[in-house]
């Protein structure tokens, strides 16, 4: 249900546009990776996804289950709450994994929360949590990077800015991009699989920022370092 609703919603929004990598592969069993910078790029990830045919189980805030309605649709369709303070809060992944030996893909965003305030400006990743690394390691899976861009040109700011922001979007219309890079095989104890999987996805963020090229004065990240799936 999610993943239907926000490929009916997103193209309202903005205008979307989802490119993979020569590599880039969305194999049954496989962690989708994404950068997180605005509340709306969750739809925006599912809605790219979906145009892949691929409706992933989501690891999200466990508060977004006591949403009237979005709770219900999140129990129903399967998707993993995160607890995050709480002492079981690691019996995400034992979901997480559970799904990965169903041959479901598994959404994860390895920042663990969005960045606070700020205008519209793209960001780059910002550091990731070691539960990407850890679920990788215990299931053998592929992390698949993507990254998205133009999310925050739907919402960002404060309150204000970001009801402004929503409201107007239709009508300006903003570019969105999702980059699907090649998956990767962790290696390593967690700090470094962690690094190793946020470089991935800085990667396949800036192709997604900028699809054209570095801008001026600007060069690109170094290149993700891991074994290619």
């Amino acid at each position: 249900m999610l993943s239907r609703t926000a490929a009916a919603l997103v193209p309202f929004f903005g205008r979307l546009t989802v490119t993979l990598d020569a590599e880039g592969e969305l194999a049954p069993g496989s962690v989708v990776a994404a950068n997180h910078t605005s509340l709306s790029d969750p739809a925006i990830v599912l809605a790219a996804l979906r145009q892949l045919g691929v409706e992933p189980v989501v690891m999200a805030a466990a508060g977004l289950w006591r949403v009237p309605l979005l709770g219900r649709a999140l129990v129903r369709d399967g998707h993993v709450p995160v607890r995050r303070g709480d002492p079981g809060a690691a019996g995400c992944l034992d979901d997480a994994a559970a799904a990965l030996a169903r041959g479901r893909l598994v959404l994860i965003y390895g920042e663990g929360g969005i960045p606070d305030g700020g205008d519209a400006t793209e960001l780059p990743p910002r550091p990731f949590r070691t539960g990407l690394a850890r679920l990788a390691a215990a299931t053998g899976a592929p992390v698949v990077p993507l990254g998205q861009s133009g999310a925050r040109r739907i919402i960002s700011g404060g309150v204000l800015g970001q009801l402004a922001g929503l409201a107007t979007a239709p009508l300006r219309r903003p570019d969105l991009r999702v980059h699907i890079g090649a998956p990767v095989r962790l290696t390593g104890d967690p700090a470094t699989a962690t690094a190793q999987a946020h470089r991935a996805v800085t990667a396949a963020w800036w192709s997604a920022a900028h699809p054209h090229g570095a801008p001026a004065g600007r060069t690109a990240p170094p290149v993700a370092v891991g074994a290619s799936v």
